[in-house]
Protein backbone atom coordinates (compact mmCIF):
# COMPACT_ATOMS: atom_id res chain seq x y z
CA UNK A 1 0.00 0.00 0.00
CA UNK A 2 1.29 3.21 -0.75
CA UNK A 3 2.62 5.57 1.87
CA UNK A 4 0.65 8.95 2.16
CA UNK A 5 3.64 10.61 1.71
CA UNK A 6 4.63 9.64 -1.49
CA UNK A 7 3.75 10.88 -4.35
CA UNK A 8 1.61 8.50 -6.67
CA UNK A 9 -0.11 11.21 -8.74
CA UNK A 10 1.50 13.46 -10.75
CA UNK A 11 0.54 16.84 -13.03
CA UNK A 12 2.43 18.44 -15.46
CA UNK A 13 1.37 21.71 -17.07
CA UNK A 14 3.26 21.81 -20.38
CA UNK A 15 3.47 25.35 -22.34
CA UNK A 16 0.66 24.12 -24.89
CA UNK A 17 -2.04 24.84 -22.36
CA UNK A 18 -2.19 21.08 -22.22
CA UNK A 19 -2.03 19.42 -18.11
CA UNK A 20 -0.61 15.65 -17.96
CA UNK A 21 -2.11 13.80 -15.45
CA UNK A 22 0.07 10.30 -14.73
CA UNK A 23 -0.74 7.46 -12.85
CA UNK A 24 2.56 6.22 -10.70
CA UNK A 25 1.72 3.88 -8.31
CA UNK A 26 3.95 0.35 -9.19
CA UNK A 27 4.13 -2.27 -10.02
CA UNK A 28 -0.07 -2.37 -11.92
CA UNK A 29 -1.34 1.03 -10.92
CA UNK A 30 -3.70 0.04 -8.41
CA UNK A 31 -6.12 2.16 -7.45
CA UNK A 32 -5.56 2.43 -3.71
CA UNK A 33 -6.82 4.58 -1.34
CA UNK A 34 -4.19 7.21 -1.36
CA UNK A 35 -3.81 7.21 -5.31
CA UNK A 36 -7.87 7.62 -5.23
CA UNK A 37 -7.17 11.00 -2.75
CA UNK A 38 -4.61 12.22 -4.91
CA UNK A 39 -6.15 11.97 -8.03
CA UNK A 40 -9.46 13.69 -6.14
CA UNK A 41 -7.03 16.52 -5.08
CA UNK A 42 -4.96 16.45 -9.34
CA UNK A 43 -8.81 17.01 -10.57
CA UNK A 44 -9.74 19.06 -8.49
CA UNK A 45 -6.89 22.03 -8.75
CA UNK A 46 -7.15 21.42 -12.50
CA UNK A 47 -11.06 22.14 -12.04
CA UNK A 48 -10.18 25.19 -10.18
CA UNK A 49 -7.27 26.50 -12.25
CA UNK A 50 -8.68 24.52 -15.69
CA UNK A 51 -5.64 24.35 -18.48
CA UNK A 52 -6.43 24.24 -21.82
CA UNK A 53 -7.18 20.85 -22.28
CA UNK A 54 -6.18 17.49 -20.08
CA UNK A 55 -4.72 13.88 -20.23
CA UNK A 56 -4.65 10.85 -18.02
CA UNK A 57 -1.63 8.43 -18.26
CA UNK A 58 -0.35 5.31 -16.51
CA UNK A 59 2.13 2.72 -17.42
CA UNK A 60 3.08 1.06 -20.61
CA UNK A 61 1.98 -2.13 -19.30
CA UNK A 62 -0.89 -0.90 -17.29
CA UNK A 63 -2.77 2.21 -17.16
CA UNK A 64 -4.48 1.11 -13.99
CA UNK A 65 -5.30 -2.22 -12.92
CA UNK A 66 -8.54 -1.48 -10.32
CA UNK A 67 -8.62 -1.06 -6.95
CA UNK A 68 -6.33 -2.25 -4.37
CA UNK A 69 -8.03 -5.58 -4.00
CA UNK A 70 -6.22 -5.90 -0.28
CA UNK A 71 -8.16 -2.88 0.95
CA UNK A 72 -11.65 -4.86 0.33
CA UNK A 73 -13.54 -6.33 3.34
CA UNK A 74 -16.83 -6.15 4.28
CA UNK A 75 -19.79 -3.36 3.73
CA UNK A 76 -17.94 -1.24 5.52
CA UNK A 77 -14.78 -1.33 3.80
CA UNK A 78 -16.69 -1.80 0.62
CA UNK A 79 -18.83 1.89 1.41
CA UNK A 80 -15.14 3.67 2.11
CA UNK A 81 -13.37 2.19 -1.02
CA UNK A 82 -16.84 3.12 -2.85
CA UNK A 83 -16.77 6.58 -1.22
CA UNK A 84 -13.10 6.89 -2.48
CA UNK A 85 -13.92 6.17 -5.95
CA UNK A 86 -16.65 8.10 -6.49
CA UNK A 87 -15.38 11.37 -4.97
CA UNK A 88 -12.28 10.88 -7.58
CA UNK A 89 -13.71 10.14 -10.96
CA UNK A 90 -16.56 12.32 -10.06
CA UNK A 91 -13.51 15.13 -9.89
CA UNK A 92 -12.08 13.90 -12.75
CA UNK A 93 -15.63 13.94 -14.85
CA UNK A 94 -16.15 17.47 -13.47
CA UNK A 95 -12.64 19.16 -15.06
CA UNK A 96 -14.77 22.24 -17.02
CA UNK A 97 -12.05 20.92 -20.36
CA UNK A 98 -12.37 18.24 -22.74
CA UNK A 99 -10.51 15.01 -20.74
CA UNK A 100 -8.19 12.19 -22.91
CA UNK A 101 -7.44 8.94 -21.32
CA UNK A 102 -3.72 7.68 -22.95
CA UNK A 103 -4.39 4.01 -22.51
CA UNK A 104 -1.50 1.58 -22.87
CA UNK A 105 -1.92 -2.02 -21.83
CA UNK A 106 -4.29 -2.94 -19.34
CA UNK A 107 -7.66 -0.93 -18.32
CA UNK A 108 -9.87 -2.79 -15.36
CA UNK A 109 -11.95 -2.73 -13.01
CA UNK A 110 -11.53 0.53 -11.87
CA UNK A 111 -9.33 1.81 -14.47
CA UNK A 112 -11.34 1.09 -17.11
CA UNK A 113 -13.63 3.20 -14.57
CA UNK A 114 -11.01 6.16 -14.87
CA UNK A 115 -11.06 6.05 -18.61
CA UNK A 116 -14.96 5.86 -18.75
CA UNK A 117 -14.62 9.30 -16.53
CA UNK A 118 -12.65 10.98 -19.02
CA UNK A 119 -14.14 12.62 -21.99
CA UNK A 120 -12.34 10.62 -24.71
CA UNK A 121 -10.29 7.45 -25.21
CA UNK A 122 -6.68 6.74 -27.25
CA UNK A 123 -5.92 3.10 -26.81
CA UNK A 124 -2.65 1.32 -27.42
CA UNK A 125 -3.05 -2.01 -30.03
CA UNK A 126 -2.58 -3.93 -27.06
CA UNK A 127 -5.12 -2.16 -24.46
CA UNK A 128 -7.29 -4.18 -22.77
CA UNK A 129 -10.40 -3.45 -21.13
CA UNK A 130 -12.62 -5.18 -18.63
CA UNK A 131 -14.72 -4.80 -15.85
CA UNK A 132 -14.36 -8.21 -13.46
CA UNK A 133 -15.27 -7.36 -10.52
CA UNK A 134 -18.12 -10.29 -11.05
CA UNK A 135 -15.39 -12.54 -11.19
CA UNK A 136 -14.54 -11.58 -7.33
CA UNK A 137 -18.31 -11.98 -6.71
CA UNK A 138 -18.85 -8.36 -6.47
CA UNK A 139 -20.16 -5.60 -9.00
CA UNK A 140 -18.27 -2.36 -10.27
CA UNK A 141 -18.24 0.23 -7.44
CA UNK A 142 -16.43 3.15 -9.71
CA UNK A 143 -19.49 4.04 -12.05
CA UNK A 144 -18.67 1.36 -14.08
CA UNK A 145 -23.07 0.24 -13.90
CA UNK A 146 -23.70 4.19 -14.83
CA UNK A 147 -21.33 5.53 -17.64
CA UNK A 148 -20.12 2.21 -19.16
CA UNK A 149 -24.03 2.10 -20.57
CA UNK A 150 -24.31 5.50 -21.17
CA UNK A 151 -21.16 5.23 -23.42
CA UNK A 152 -21.60 1.54 -25.15
CA UNK A 153 -25.21 0.88 -24.49
CA UNK A 154 -26.95 -1.62 -21.79
CA UNK A 155 -26.73 -4.71 -23.67
CA UNK A 156 -23.11 -4.37 -24.23
CA UNK A 157 -22.71 -2.88 -20.62
CA UNK A 158 -24.54 -5.37 -19.33
CA UNK A 159 -22.09 -7.82 -21.72
CA UNK A 160 -19.23 -6.78 -20.00
CA UNK A 161 -20.12 -6.47 -16.12
CA UNK A 162 -22.31 -9.60 -16.05
CA UNK A 163 -19.25 -11.65 -17.83
CA UNK A 164 -16.09 -9.78 -16.35
CA UNK A 165 -15.08 -10.63 -19.83
CA UNK A 166 -11.80 -8.55 -21.50
CA UNK A 167 -11.81 -6.78 -24.74
CA UNK A 168 -8.91 -5.99 -26.86
CA UNK A 169 -8.49 -2.63 -28.58
CA UNK A 170 -10.48 -3.70 -31.88
CA UNK A 171 -13.37 -4.82 -30.29
CA UNK A 172 -13.89 -1.52 -27.81
CA UNK A 173 -13.58 1.17 -30.77
CA UNK A 174 -15.88 -1.03 -32.41
CA UNK A 175 -18.42 -0.74 -29.56
CA UNK A 176 -17.44 2.94 -28.99
CA UNK A 177 -15.59 2.29 -25.83
CA UNK A 178 -12.68 3.93 -27.22
CA UNK A 179 -12.10 7.01 -29.64
CA UNK A 180 -8.68 6.05 -31.18
CA UNK A 181 -6.36 2.94 -31.90
CA UNK A 182 -2.75 3.45 -32.24
CA UNK A 183 0.46 1.71 -32.26
CA UNK A 184 1.70 1.20 -28.90
CA UNK A 185 4.57 3.76 -29.14
CA UNK A 186 2.48 6.57 -30.16
CA UNK A 187 -0.37 6.36 -27.31
CA UNK A 188 0.75 9.13 -25.26
CA UNK A 189 1.67 11.48 -28.02
CA UNK A 190 -1.78 10.98 -30.26
CA UNK A 191 -3.36 12.09 -26.97
CA UNK A 192 -1.28 15.26 -26.14
CA UNK A 193 -1.41 16.65 -29.85
CA UNK A 194 -5.26 15.60 -29.52
CA UNK A 195 -5.26 17.87 -26.33
CA UNK A 196 -3.00 20.40 -27.52
CA UNK A 197 -5.31 20.79 -30.82
CA UNK A 198 -8.78 21.13 -28.43
CA UNK A 199 -6.27 23.12 -26.18
CA UNK A 200 -5.92 26.03 -28.77
CA UNK A 201 -9.45 26.54 -29.53
CA UNK A 202 -12.48 28.21 -27.70
CA UNK A 203 -11.70 26.27 -24.25
CA UNK A 204 -14.69 28.13 -22.00
CA UNK A 205 -17.13 27.30 -24.69
CA UNK A 206 -15.93 23.25 -24.78
CA UNK A 207 -16.42 23.41 -21.22
CA UNK A 208 -19.71 24.82 -21.06
CA UNK A 209 -20.58 22.48 -24.41
CA UNK A 210 -19.38 20.11 -22.22
CA UNK A 211 -21.42 20.69 -19.10
CA UNK A 212 -24.46 20.82 -21.33
CA UNK A 213 -24.27 17.54 -22.92
CA UNK A 214 -22.86 15.78 -19.34
CA UNK A 215 -25.65 17.59 -17.32
CA UNK A 216 -28.15 17.05 -20.16
CA UNK A 217 -28.05 13.73 -20.38
CA UNK A 218 -29.05 13.19 -16.23
CA UNK A 219 -32.67 14.71 -17.07
CA UNK A 220 -35.26 15.04 -19.26
CA UNK A 221 -34.73 16.33 -22.85
CA UNK A 222 -36.68 19.56 -21.67
CA UNK A 223 -34.45 20.22 -18.69
CA UNK A 224 -31.54 19.75 -21.56
CA UNK A 225 -33.02 22.11 -23.77
CA UNK A 226 -33.92 24.76 -20.81
CA UNK A 227 -30.03 23.87 -19.84
CA UNK A 228 -28.69 24.81 -23.10
CA UNK A 229 -30.61 27.65 -23.48
CA UNK A 230 -28.87 29.05 -20.20
CA UNK A 231 -24.97 27.92 -21.22
CA UNK A 232 -25.79 29.69 -24.82
CA UNK A 233 -26.84 33.12 -23.76
CA UNK A 234 -23.66 32.58 -21.12
CA UNK A 235 -20.84 31.64 -23.56
CA UNK A 236 -21.92 35.32 -25.16
CA UNK A 237 -20.41 37.03 -22.31
CA UNK A 238 -16.83 35.77 -23.07
CA UNK A 239 -13.68 37.23 -24.90
CA UNK A 240 -13.53 34.55 -27.31
CA UNK A 241 -17.30 34.69 -28.25
CA UNK A 242 -16.56 38.47 -29.71
CA UNK A 243 -13.42 37.13 -30.79
CA UNK A 244 -15.26 34.28 -33.17
CA UNK A 245 -17.90 36.19 -34.05
CA UNK A 246 -15.87 39.66 -35.13
CA UNK A 247 -13.66 36.81 -36.89
CA UNK A 248 -16.33 35.42 -38.86
CA UNK A 249 -17.69 37.86 -40.18
CA UNK A 250 -14.32 39.99 -41.47
CA UNK A 251 -12.74 36.71 -42.33
CA UNK A 252 -15.49 33.58 -42.26
CA UNK A 253 -14.84 30.70 -40.13
CA UNK A 254 -12.00 28.76 -39.02
CA UNK A 255 -9.64 32.09 -38.40
CA UNK A 256 -10.27 32.84 -35.12
CA UNK A 257 -7.36 33.07 -32.54
CA UNK A 258 -9.03 32.36 -29.08
CA UNK A 259 -7.74 33.81 -25.44
CA UNK A 260 -9.40 31.36 -24.04
CA UNK A 261 -11.40 33.84 -21.64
Amino acid sequence: MSSPSQPVVSVERRGDGVALVTLENPKVNALSSEVLRQLRAAAESLADQPPGAVVVTGGDRVFAAGADITEFGGPDEARIVGGLFLDALNAVAAIPRATIAAVSGFALGGGCELALACDFRVASTKARFGQPEILLGIIPGGGGTQRLPRLVGPARAKDLVLSGRQVGADEALAMGLVDRVVEPDAVLDEALAWAGELASGAVVAQGLAKAAIDRGLEGTLAAGLDLEQQLFVEVFGTEDASTGVRSFLEHGPGHATFSGR
